[in-house]
């Protein structure tokens, strides 16, 4: 299971999101990627009004802020195979 988070440097969002999914990542095995939006045009161009995108298995889960009881559910979910229920963040 890989964990991807599209951020940029000095983002205070993306390092909040980033240490929620740290402290779920202790719980829950994963890989986990940063990308950064301005090393990526093509991830600038998907996600630079929307930072901190958290995407699991390659499917957008949450954008601008993480809840960690509901990344923690939706790993768990994910790890089971069951299908990941979609939210707004997978509209964008």
């Amino acid at each position: 299971m890989r964990v991807d988070i599209y951020s940029k440097p000095n983002c205070s969002l993306c390092d909040k999101a980033a240490s929620v999914v740290e402290s779920v990542r202790a719980r829950i095995p994963f890989e986990l990627r940063i990308i950064s939006i301005l090393e990526d045009a093509a991830a600038f161009d998907a996600w630079r009004y929307d930072i901190p995108v958290v995407v699991i298995d390659g499917v957008p889960a949450f954008k601008h802020r993480v809840d960690p009881a509901e990344l923690e559910a939706r790993l768990r979910e994910a790890q089971g195979g069951t299908a990941i229920a979609k939210t707004a963040a997978q509209d964008g």
